[in-house]
């Protein structure tokens, strides 16, 4: 099999930093792991959450600890650090090798869209609290067989809620669905739909918003690694 991802993000409107932050992580037994948090509120102080965050749930993945483990070590870290004053949403995505699955984890009010081989699309919700609000949280875990044809889709709240204050409110599961139709390329499918997220909110994103495509392929299991990163640098 091979394995594409792709991901697009932009910054609330007129906030230079985002309070997204994603990662990625090869786990020691084989596979890799997709870290997406984002940090309450916006700007710098929401980004300082997510990259603690993120941080912490990288290094546990690093030393072999499971997800659900890892989650519940990042929102240890999190609430000592400030005693359930600030939160953050968290969303795992691991192609795990070792169990040959795709392992989802969420913590906090996210959702991830899984399209099955057969065309089927499933909303995985989560069924737990934000991380860094109480003392103990057990993350939600969905774990999927993996197979050629299986895409996840993970994404941050600004998607959610594009043109939610407008008539045009974005429906992710149709235009998932119709961009994927038109060109079934992972990367095509997170420019499309932060494209579309986008105009819904009329060009003045109202949230940080992030996009994550995972798409299992059939495919040779040797060969190159490509990875490619685009990141706009403002003038100092």
């Amino acid at each position: 099999m091979h394995l594409s991802v792709a991901a697009s993000k932009i910054n609330k409107w007129a906030v230079r930093e985002s309070g997204d932050t994603l990662e990625m992580i090869e786990r020691p037994r084989g596979g890799i792991s997709f870290v997406l948090a984002d940090g309450q509120s916006s700007g710098e102080a929401a980004k300082a959450i997510s990259i603690r965050v993120v941080r912490k749930v990288v290094s546990e993945l690093a030393e072999g600890v499971r997800d659900g483990a890892a989650a519940r070590a990042a929102n240890d870290m999190l609430y000592e650090h400030r005693r359930g004053k600030v939160s953050a949403t968290l969303i795992i995505l691991s192609v795990d090798l070792d169990s040959g699955s795709l392992v989802i984890t969420q913590c906090g009010n996210s959702g991830v869209y899984v399209r099955y081989p057969a065309g089927d699309l499933q909303l995985l919700e989560s069924e737990s609290p934000p991380l860094g609000f109480h003392q103990h949280t057990r993350p939600t875990v969905d774990q999927i067989y993996l197979e050629p044809g299986l895409i996840a889709l993970a994404f941050t709240d600004g998607l959610a809620h594009a043109g939610a204050n407008t008539d045009a409110a974005l429906d992710i599961p149709q235009a998932f669905e119709a961009i994927w139709q038109a060109t079934p390329i992972a990367q095509a499918v997170a420019d499309g739909l932060l494209e579309r997220a986008m105009a819904a909110d009329n060009g003045r994103p109202k949230d940080d918003t992030s996009i994550l495509v995972l798409h299992v392929q059939s495919g040779e299991p040797q060969g190159p690694r490509f990875m490619r990163v685009e990141v706009p640098v403002p003038d100092l």
